[in-house]
């Protein structure tokens, strides 16, 4: 069996003849001649040792083999199909891809524009985003299956490098009818006596408050878990429970359904969002130049003596 003689127009070829029941309805459809086209597939049977098709008078019919042999046909098209495209983006100037994993509120109140503007500057870079936990970050960072990680302050990353991105502000959110609505500032013990709407207990923000309500040997009354903030705005809005989400994020669902945000005393409740790389010096010249550009958003929108403490 010779590899050489199964070239990409024959396999196309003869998945066009599965798909038009004939040889000559597959001819037409990859624009051959039928000779040629029937010669091909003779050859293609040759190479292969076995009959592909049942040569009938009103067309072909797919033996057992001819089965087997249009899936794999498929799935080899279907992945130089991807290598073409991929590809291509080199062709047209293309310089580099790199891969961001981040947490909901970076992408909900920060990224979107740093993004924006690093891609203006730079648009040969191709950003393959994905939104994940941030435990899940730090391990998809790890495991160079990321490139750069944006996620919540304390969660276990010793072993990465890391800067502070952006600081985040946790704000109580409220029904206007709810008794702790008239509160322009409380603290997170007053609320402990509440039903809460929250996220899933592995994300970052479900463990944060865990863990206070956990340090005030209290029990957090958690009803209702959803997964995404704006969920948490419709809960709170349709069933009068509280949740805490960063205040940025809120915001747009707190004026569209008319809820209330109130600042937290905690100190815990202003947290840092942190960049996260394996080795710095072992990046691509395009992840450093977006490592750079997020570094440098970070120290022109915080106080350098902000920026410097509270790790």
């Amino acid at each position: 069996m010779n590899p050489a003689r199964f070239d990409l127009v024959t396999l196309a070829l003869f998945v066009d003849v599965a798909r038009e029941g004939s040889i000559s309805g597959g001819a037409r459809r990859a624009h051959l001649a039928v000779g040629a086209a029937s010669r091909r597939i003779t050859d293609l049977e040759a190479a292969l040792g076995t009959p592909l098709l049942y040569r009938l008078s009103s067309g072909v019919e797919l033996t057992q083999a001819g089965h087997a042999c249009l899936a794999h046909a498929q799935r080899v098209l279907h992945e130089v199909s991807q290598m073409a495209g991929s590809l291509s983006d080199f062709a047209h100037g293309l310089r580099g891809q790199i891969r961001i994993a981040a947490n909901t509120s970076s992408l909900t109140q920060f990224l979107p524009e740093d993004l924006a503007a690093f891609m203006q500057a730079q648009p040969g870079v191709r950003i393959d985003l994905e939104e994940h936990n941030s435990n899940h970050i730090v391990q998809l960072v790890r495991d160079n299956r990321a490139d750069l990680g944006i996620f919540a302050d304390r969660t276990p990353c010793n072993d990465l490098e890391t800067v502070p991105y952006r600081r985040d502000e946790l704000v109580l959110v409220t029904h206007p009818e709810h008794p702790l609505a008239g509160r322009k500032t409380l603290s997170f013990i007053d609320t402990i006596d509440f039903d809460y709407v929250g996220l899933p207990p592995t994300t970052s923000l479900a463990m944060r408050l865990q863990e206070e309500s956990t340090r005030l040997d209290q029990v957090l009354r958690l009803r209702i878990q959803v997964r995404s903030f704006d969920a948490i705005c419709r809960m709170v809005a349709t069933t009068r429970m509280i949740g805490i989400l960063p205040r940025r994020a809120a915001a747009p669902h707190a004026r569209s359904m008319k809820l209330k945000l109130i600042r937290l005393n905690d100190g815990w409740a202003r947290r840092w969002l942190l960049l996260g790389v394996r080795n710095s010096e072992a990046l691509t010249t395009p992840a450093r130049l977006l490592l750079w550009h997020l570094k440098h958003q970070a120290e022109s929108t915080e106080p350098a003596s902000s920026v410097a403490s509270d790790r």
